[in-house]
C-alpha cells in the first residue's frame, strides 16, 4: 500500500499503517483459526488470577477484537487521529505514545477489575471462588453463567478477556484534542463540534458508563479512561521535558 503525500503530509504514515496492517492480519487468524485453536486464550488481556493470563496480553490484547464493527471502528479512529499525530510527532514518538497509551488502558482495566472480583469475591466462599477459576471458562464458552449475581459477575470478571485497540485509540483521541483543540469533528459525519469538547465529551460519558454499565454492556470503559490517563501523563512529561508547561 502506498502512501499519499500532500505538501509533506501524509495520509497514511508508516506506523499507522503497519498498525492497520497488524491488526487486519491478527481479526484474519482469530476467523480462520477459530475452529482449531482460541486465539483469545493466549493473546486477549485475562485477568491476572484467570489460568489464562500471560503479561504479554497487555501488549497483544491491542490487536486483538471482537467482531468486524469493533475493529472497523478501531481503524478508521487509529487512521483519523493517528495520522495527524504521527505527522507531528514522526513514527518513533508516535509508536512510543500509542503502546503506552494502550498499555496504560490495560493496567487500568486490570485494577478495575481487581475492585470487581473483591467485590463478588466477598459474597463467595473459598471453594466456590476456586471452582468458578477452574470451570468457569468452559461455562463463558458455552454461551452460559450462573444466574447467582456473584457467582456470574465473578465468572466474568475471570473470565471475559478484553481485547482491542480502543484503548490506545483513546489515547490519541485525546492528544488530538490536546494539539487541536480548536479543530472541528464531525461526530456521525454531521455535527461539527470543536475538538476540546469532543475529547471531554468522551472522557465523561466512558466515566459516567463505566460506573453506571461496566458489569452489563461488555465495554471495557476503564481500558478507555485509561488510555487517556497514560497519554495525558505522557504528553506533560514530554512537556515537562522539552520545557513547555
Amino acid at each position: 500500500m502506498s502512501q499519499i503525500r500532500m505538501g509533506g503530509y501524509q495520509m497514511l504514515p508508516p506506523v499507522v499503517k503497519n498498525l492497520i496492517i497488524i491488526n487486519v492480519l491478527f481479526f484474519l487468524a482469530t476467523m480462520s483459526l477459530g475452529n482449531f485453536v482460541n486465539l483469545d486464550h493466549y493473546l486477549a488481556l485475562h485477568y491476572f488470577k484467570s489460568p489464562y493470563f500471560m503479561p504479554h496480553q497487555l501488549i497483544t490484547y491491542m490487536f486483538m477484537h471482537g467482531g468486524i464493527s469493533h475493529i472497523l471502528f478501531n481503524m478508521f479512529a487509529l487512521w483519523m487521529f493517528g495520522a495527524n499525530m504521527e505527522n507531528i510527532w514522526g513514527p518513533k514518538k508516535f509508536l512510543t505514545f500509542y503502546m503506552v497509551a494502550g498499555i496504560g488502558a490495560g493496567i487500568i482495566q486490570l485494577l478495575f477489575m481487581q475492585i470487581q472480583y473483591m467485590n463478588y469475591a466477598s459474597n463467595l466462599d473459598a471453594q466456590t471462588i476456586d471452582y468458578i477459576i477452574r470451570e468457569g471458562s468452559a461455562v463463558i464458552e458455552s454461551g452460559r453463567n450462573w444466574t447467582d449475581v456473584n457467582m456470574g459477575g465473578l465468572n466474568s470478571v475471570i473470565n471475559t478477556p478484553v481485547v482491542g485497540a480502543s484503548g490506545a485509540v483513546y489515547g490519541l483521541l485525546l492528544a488530538f484534542g490536546m494539539t487541536f483543540p480548536e479543530a472541528i469533528i464531525y461526530l456521525y459525519f454531521m455535527f461539527p463540534i470543536k475538538a476540546k469538547w469532543f475529547v471531554i465529551g468522551f472522557g465523561a460519558l466512558e466515566l459516567f458508563s463505566g460506573i453506571r454499565n461496566s458489569a452489563t454492556d461488555n465495554v471495557a470503559h476503564f481500558a478507555h479512561l485509561g488510555g487517556m490517563l497514560f497519554g495525558f501523563l505522557l504528553i506533560k512529561y514530554w512537556q515537562k521535558k522539552s520545557g513547555k508547561i
